[in-house]
C-alpha cells in the first residue's frame, strides 16, 4: 500500500522546484536502497547528459538539469507559423542521504532516466565487549 501525497517530499530540501510551467514541473525520483548502496533515479527526459549535473556534498545529493533555448542565430532562418515548444527549463531535486562514500558515487543516463548510485559509507564500529564478572 503506498501512502498518501503527505509524505512525498520527507527527503527533499530547499526551495520548491520550478519550471517554465510552474511549480507542479519537476524531476520525478525513486530511491531505493540495493547491495549497500541508494539508489537514486530520475526521469529527465528532454535533456541530454551533458544538460544534468549532479553534486555531492556533506551527505546531500543534488541533481540539476538545465536546459536553455536555441540562439537568436539558430533561429534567424525559420520562419515560425506556431511556436509551442521552450526549451529553457531547469529542474532541480535534492535528497539527504546520509553518511555515503561521496568519492565512489557513479551515474548513467539512458532512455531520459538518469540513475545515481550512490555508495554507504562503511562506519567502523567501535563496540565493546564487556566480560560479565
Amino acid at each position: 500500500m503506498l501512502l498518501p501525497d503527505l509524505f512525498d517530499d520527507v527527503f527533499d530540501f530547499g526551495e520548491p522546484m520550478r519550471g517554465p510551467r510552474g511549480p507542479k514541473e519537476r524531476m520525478e525520483c525513486d530511491i531505493y536502497e540495493k547491495d549497500g548502496k541508494y539508489v537514486v533515479e530520475a526521469s529527465a527526459f528532454g535533456f541530454n547528459k551533458e544538460d544534468i549535473k549532479i553534486e555531492a556534498e556533506d551527505g546531500n545529493i543534488i541533481i540539476t538539469a538545465e536546459k536553455k533555448e536555441d540562439s537568436k542565430e539558430e533561429n534567424e532562418d525559420k520562419k515560425y507559423l506556431r511556436r509551442e515548444r521552450h526549451f529553457r527549463s531547469r529542474v532541480q531535486r535534492a535528497f539527504y542521504l546520509g553518511d555515503i562514500d561521496e568519492e565512489n558515487i557513479k551515474a548513467s543516463f539512458d532512455n531520459g532516466v538518469l540513475k545515481v548510485e550512490v555508495p554507504k559509507k562503511q562506519l567502523e564500529s567501535n563496540r565493546k565487549y564487556i566480560d560479565i564478572e
